[in-house]
């Protein structure tokens, strides 16, 4: 298992829709990402900055990532929460969400 967290800015005008949204996440995403091998996904928000951690548990992240792009209802989900997002700089190239490093964790 492998864990993640990432970083990205939401327009302050969009916040209480984005919430909104957040509070019933289609069914079809969270099957899809469960079928990505995703699991304890939780998004946070301070000041602007929404950060998200969740737990990999597959062997093939890239391929997963692609099979959850290739998703027709996921294209459709991000098509509405892209605009309400503000990507942080610096990011690496291809990110949307940016990856942070794990300092520090206690089992």
């Amino acid at each position: 298992m492998k864990r993640f967290g990432q970083v990205i800015g939401v327009r302050p005008e969009h916040f209480e829709r984005y919430k909104k949204y957040h509070a019933a996440v289609w069914p079809e995403i969270l099957d899809m990402i469960k079928k990505c091998n995703m699991q304890n996904y939780s998004i946070f928000h301070k000041d602007g900055l929404l950060y998200a951690y969740f737990e990999y548990t597959g062997t093939d992240f890239a391929g997963d990532m692609a099979k959850m792009a290739a998703d027709p209802k996921t294209r459709e989900w991000w098509s509405i929460m892209e605009p309400m997002q503000d990507p942080v700089s610096p990011r690496k190239k291809g990110e949307w969400w940016a990856n942070m490093d794990e300092v520090f964790h206690l089992d």
